[in-house]
Protein backbone atom coordinates (compact mmCIF):
# COMPACT_ATOMS: atom_id res chain seq x y z
CA UNK A 1 0.00 0.00 0.00
CA UNK A 2 1.67 3.05 -1.12
CA UNK A 3 1.11 6.69 0.56
CA UNK A 4 2.44 10.13 -0.17
CA UNK A 5 4.69 9.25 2.88
CA UNK A 6 5.64 5.53 2.86
CA UNK A 7 5.24 2.60 1.33
CA UNK A 8 3.91 -0.93 3.49
CA UNK A 9 4.36 -3.89 1.79
CA UNK A 10 0.29 -4.92 2.23
CA UNK A 11 -2.23 -5.86 -0.21
CA UNK A 12 -3.34 -2.66 -1.98
CA UNK A 13 -6.26 -1.11 -0.79
CA UNK A 14 -9.05 -0.33 -3.51
CA UNK A 15 -11.75 1.15 -0.86
CA UNK A 16 -11.33 4.72 0.77
CA UNK A 17 -13.19 6.06 3.49
CA UNK A 18 -13.71 9.32 4.62
CA UNK A 19 -14.78 10.28 8.10
CA UNK A 20 -15.81 13.29 9.74
CA UNK A 21 -12.38 14.21 11.87
CA UNK A 22 -9.59 16.48 10.80
CA UNK A 23 -9.45 17.21 7.39
CA UNK A 24 -7.24 16.00 5.11
CA UNK A 25 -4.38 17.71 2.86
CA UNK A 26 -6.29 18.33 -0.51
CA UNK A 27 -3.39 17.57 -2.07
CA UNK A 28 -2.48 14.42 -0.08
CA UNK A 29 -6.14 13.35 -0.33
CA UNK A 30 -6.23 13.64 -4.23
CA UNK A 31 -3.11 11.49 -4.25
CA UNK A 32 -5.06 8.51 -2.39
CA UNK A 33 -8.20 8.60 -3.68
CA UNK A 34 -7.02 7.78 -7.24
CA UNK A 35 -8.98 4.55 -8.31
CA UNK A 36 -10.33 3.88 -5.19
CA UNK A 37 -14.09 3.60 -3.96
CA UNK A 38 -14.95 6.09 -1.66
CA UNK A 39 -17.51 6.12 0.66
CA UNK A 40 -18.33 9.49 2.78
CA UNK A 41 -19.07 8.73 6.65
CA UNK A 42 -21.49 11.96 8.11
CA UNK A 43 -19.35 15.08 7.93
CA UNK A 44 -17.08 13.49 5.52
CA UNK A 45 -19.19 14.67 2.46
CA UNK A 46 -18.50 18.32 3.63
CA UNK A 47 -14.56 17.26 2.44
CA UNK A 48 -15.96 15.28 -1.11
CA UNK A 49 -18.06 18.19 -2.22
CA UNK A 50 -14.91 20.57 -0.93
CA UNK A 51 -12.39 18.65 -3.25
CA UNK A 52 -14.73 17.73 -5.69
CA UNK A 53 -14.72 14.08 -5.38
CA UNK A 54 -17.94 11.55 -5.61
CA UNK A 55 -18.27 9.33 -3.34
CA UNK A 56 -19.31 5.58 -4.19
CA UNK A 57 -22.38 6.39 -1.05
CA UNK A 58 -22.60 8.15 1.77
CA UNK A 59 -23.11 6.71 5.14
CA UNK A 60 -24.43 8.31 9.09
CA UNK A 61 -27.02 9.85 10.96
CA UNK A 62 -25.73 13.38 9.48
CA UNK A 63 -26.06 15.46 12.78
CA UNK A 64 -22.15 17.02 11.83
CA UNK A 65 -23.02 17.28 8.21
CA UNK A 66 -23.80 20.63 6.92
CA UNK A 67 -27.52 20.24 5.37
CA UNK A 68 -25.50 22.32 2.42
CA UNK A 69 -23.44 18.94 1.94
CA UNK A 70 -25.79 16.53 1.64
CA UNK A 71 -28.58 18.24 -0.72
CA UNK A 72 -25.44 18.81 -3.09
CA UNK A 73 -24.90 14.67 -2.70
CA UNK A 74 -28.45 14.40 -3.20
CA UNK A 75 -28.11 16.75 -6.32
CA UNK A 76 -25.18 14.76 -7.50
CA UNK A 77 -27.65 11.36 -7.20
CA UNK A 78 -25.34 9.98 -4.80
CA UNK A 79 -26.90 6.83 -2.79
CA UNK A 80 -27.46 7.86 1.20
CA UNK A 81 -27.78 5.36 3.73
CA UNK A 82 -28.81 7.90 6.38
CA UNK A 83 -29.23 6.17 9.90
CA UNK A 84 -30.94 7.68 13.21
CA UNK A 85 -29.20 9.36 15.40
CA UNK A 86 -29.92 7.34 17.97
CA UNK A 87 -28.49 4.29 17.68
CA UNK A 88 -26.23 1.16 18.87
CA UNK A 89 -23.12 2.26 16.92
CA UNK A 90 -21.21 4.93 15.28
CA UNK A 91 -21.12 6.60 12.13
CA UNK A 92 -18.13 4.96 11.44
CA UNK A 93 -18.54 1.38 13.00
CA UNK A 94 -21.64 1.29 10.52
CA UNK A 95 -19.48 2.38 7.45
CA UNK A 96 -16.52 -0.53 8.94
CA UNK A 97 -19.28 -3.02 8.60
CA UNK A 98 -20.40 -2.96 4.80
CA UNK A 99 -16.76 -2.59 3.62
CA UNK A 100 -15.64 -6.25 2.64
CA UNK A 101 -12.22 -5.44 1.48
CA UNK A 102 -9.17 -3.89 3.01
CA UNK A 103 -9.69 -0.23 3.32
CA UNK A 104 -7.73 3.57 3.86
CA UNK A 105 -10.11 5.52 6.20
CA UNK A 106 -8.91 9.28 6.79
CA UNK A 107 -10.26 11.81 8.38
CA UNK A 108 -10.38 10.15 11.60
CA UNK A 109 -8.11 11.96 13.49
CA UNK A 110 -8.30 14.63 15.74
CA UNK A 111 -11.65 15.66 17.73
CA UNK A 112 -12.54 14.26 20.87
CA UNK A 113 -10.85 11.06 22.95
CA UNK A 114 -13.33 9.07 22.98
CA UNK A 115 -14.35 9.13 19.56
CA UNK A 116 -10.66 8.24 18.71
CA UNK A 117 -10.35 5.25 21.21
CA UNK A 118 -13.86 4.10 19.70
CA UNK A 119 -12.25 4.25 16.21
CA UNK A 120 -8.65 2.85 16.77
CA UNK A 121 -9.86 -0.24 18.65
CA UNK A 122 -12.96 -0.77 16.26
CA UNK A 123 -10.95 -0.84 13.22
CA UNK A 124 -8.36 -3.09 14.22
CA UNK A 125 -11.27 -5.57 14.90
CA UNK A 126 -12.23 -5.31 11.67
CA UNK A 127 -12.34 -8.62 9.44
CA UNK A 128 -10.63 -7.15 6.90
CA UNK A 129 -7.41 -5.04 7.27
CA UNK A 130 -7.91 -1.29 7.58
CA UNK A 131 -5.45 1.71 7.91
CA UNK A 132 -5.74 5.04 9.35
CA UNK A 133 -4.07 7.63 7.64
CA UNK A 134 -3.65 11.17 7.07
CA UNK A 135 -0.78 13.45 6.03
CA UNK A 136 0.49 13.72 9.83
CA UNK A 137 -0.71 10.90 11.05
CA UNK A 138 -0.66 6.89 10.24
CA UNK A 139 -1.79 3.62 11.87
CA UNK A 140 -1.91 -0.12 11.05
CA UNK A 141 -2.51 -3.05 12.61
CA UNK A 142 0.17 -5.85 12.98
CA UNK A 143 -1.55 -9.32 13.89
CA UNK A 144 -0.42 -12.61 15.02
CA UNK A 145 1.86 -13.83 12.54
CA UNK A 146 2.17 -10.69 10.51
CA UNK A 147 5.79 -9.64 9.00
CA UNK A 148 5.50 -5.88 7.46
CA UNK A 149 8.02 -3.75 5.49
CA UNK A 150 7.88 -0.20 5.64
CA UNK A 151 9.74 2.02 3.17
CA UNK A 152 10.12 5.55 4.31
CA UNK A 153 9.60 8.61 1.69
CA UNK A 154 9.56 10.81 4.71
CA UNK A 155 10.61 10.16 7.80
CA UNK A 156 7.96 10.54 10.58
CA UNK A 157 9.17 12.04 14.00
CA UNK A 158 8.02 9.63 16.19
CA UNK A 159 7.06 5.80 16.17
CA UNK A 160 5.00 3.93 18.82
CA UNK A 161 3.90 0.61 19.44
CA UNK A 162 0.55 0.09 21.23
CA UNK A 163 -1.05 -2.97 21.99
CA UNK A 164 -4.92 -3.78 20.96
CA UNK A 165 -5.03 -7.08 22.65
CA UNK A 166 -3.61 -7.18 26.23
CA UNK A 167 -0.57 -8.70 25.23
CA UNK A 168 1.45 -8.82 22.30
CA UNK A 169 4.13 -11.10 22.35
CA UNK A 170 7.14 -12.02 20.10
CA UNK A 171 7.68 -8.38 19.02
CA UNK A 172 10.35 -7.64 16.50
CA UNK A 173 11.22 -4.35 15.23
CA UNK A 174 14.71 -3.08 13.44
CA UNK A 175 16.53 0.51 12.17
CA UNK A 176 14.73 2.14 15.29
CA UNK A 177 16.39 3.73 18.01
CA UNK A 178 15.29 1.47 19.96
CA UNK A 179 14.80 -2.14 18.57
CA UNK A 180 13.16 -5.11 20.25
CA UNK A 181 13.94 -8.40 19.60
CA UNK A 182 11.03 -10.85 20.31
CA UNK A 183 9.52 -8.46 22.87
CA UNK A 184 6.52 -8.65 25.56
CA UNK A 185 4.38 -5.50 25.26
CA UNK A 186 1.56 -5.34 27.46
CA UNK A 187 -1.81 -2.78 27.15
CA UNK A 188 -1.53 -1.94 30.28
CA UNK A 189 1.52 -0.39 30.31
CA UNK A 190 2.38 0.75 26.75
CA UNK A 191 5.47 2.13 27.37
CA UNK A 192 6.98 1.70 23.42
CA UNK A 193 6.05 4.85 22.43
CA UNK A 194 7.81 7.72 20.82
CA UNK A 195 10.93 5.26 19.04
CA UNK A 196 12.59 7.38 16.22
CA UNK A 197 13.44 6.03 12.26
CA UNK A 198 16.48 5.20 12.18
CA UNK A 199 16.98 4.07 8.30
CA UNK A 200 14.71 4.65 5.26
CA UNK A 201 12.82 1.40 5.96
CA UNK A 202 12.21 -0.97 8.76
CA UNK A 203 11.04 -4.41 9.58
CA UNK A 204 8.45 -5.20 12.31
CA UNK A 205 6.89 -8.74 13.49
CA UNK A 206 4.50 -9.66 15.38
CA UNK A 207 4.04 -13.40 17.05
CA UNK A 208 0.71 -13.60 19.00
CA UNK A 209 -1.62 -10.50 19.22
CA UNK A 210 -2.78 -7.59 17.78
CA UNK A 211 -0.43 -4.47 17.98
CA UNK A 212 -1.32 -0.87 16.51
CA UNK A 213 1.54 0.97 14.57
CA UNK A 214 1.76 4.86 14.97
CA UNK A 215 3.75 7.23 12.86
CA UNK A 216 3.92 11.25 13.47
CA UNK A 217 4.94 13.15 10.95
CA UNK A 218 4.47 16.70 12.05
CA UNK A 219 4.67 18.01 15.61
CA UNK A 220 1.58 17.43 17.75
CA UNK A 221 0.91 18.65 21.16
CA UNK A 222 1.99 15.46 23.57
CA UNK A 223 1.68 15.16 26.99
Amino acid sequence: MKLPQCEIDCVEFKNLIIAGGRRPNFIWFKAIAQDKKIFAVDRGVEFCRDFNILPEKIIGDFDSAEISAVNWAVDKNIPIERHPIDKDFTDTQLALSKIKKPALITGIFGGRFDHSFSNVFSCANCDVQIILADEREIIFYVKSGDCFTVKFFQKPIALSLLPISKICSGVTINNVHWALDNATLAQDLPNAISNRVESDDIKISVGNGTLAIYFCFSELISA
